[in-house]
């Protein structure tokens, strides 16, 4: 079993929904690269123009959003009022982005929740996930070095990201004011408390 099927369990019952490809199931991360096979790329080959937006029919804007292409919306899925869409932004269905919350190169799996104040960079975030208001997702170390990710026997393994955010397996709940480090994991279920700093292997 891959660490794509350790984190997202409920993919496998989503066989309607339009979904990125991972290059690399045993590193879920591979998918936020710039290369031929990430998710930029994708969704300039999925999307006509390569560089326009996809919102389905269904999909529900707000006033005053601004989205910047490549990006996809999926079906049911909300964008509230002065929410951002930074290009490589892709936001499976029922999926929701509220007021003055910021996605870039990241995935919004289905029906998970970013809906206050939240910034998601390079990150993906899980089933039914829900970041509370004012949970940031950093994706940039402070000094600039390539992202390492700490498995759960402790193993530190290259990502070759320099920008990296969060892995947040399905179901998880953070609460309020919550920052996670870049090239934070953390497994399905996990509770995080309000106003602390997530870091390395969570469960």
């Amino acid at each position: 079993m891959g660490l794509l099927e350790v984190f997202f369990p409920g993919l496998s019952e989503m066989t309607q929904e339009k979904m990125p490809i991972w290059p690399d199931i045993a590193a879920p991360w591979s998918i936020l690269s710039y290369g031929d096979s990430g998710l930029l790329a994708q969704m300039e080959e999925l999307i006509p123009g390569g560089e326009g937006v996809f919102i389905h029919p269904s999909a529900i804007i707000g006033e005053s959003v601004r989205i910047e292409g490549p990006c996809y919306v999926g079906s049911g899925a909300e964008i509230r009022h002065s929410a951002y869409l930074r290009k490589g932004s892709w936001i499976c269905s029922d999926a929701l982005v509220g007021h003055s919350s910021e996605v870039k190169n990241s995935i919004l799996l289905p029906g998970s929740k970013a809906p206050h104040f939240n910034y998601v960079g390079d990150s993906i975030v899980g089933i039914g996930v829900n970041l509370g208001a004012g949970v940031k997702l950093s994706n940039i170390r402070n000094d600039r070095r390539a992202i390492l990710v700490t498995m759960e026997d402790g193993e530190r393994v290259e990502t070759g990201l320099r920008k990296m955010g969060a892995i947040i397996g399905d179901g998880s709940q953070l609460g309020c004011n919550a920052v996670t480090n870049p090239g934070a994991l953390l497994m399905p279920g996990t509770m995080v408390n309000p106003n602390v700093t997530v870091s390395g292997w969570n469960s």
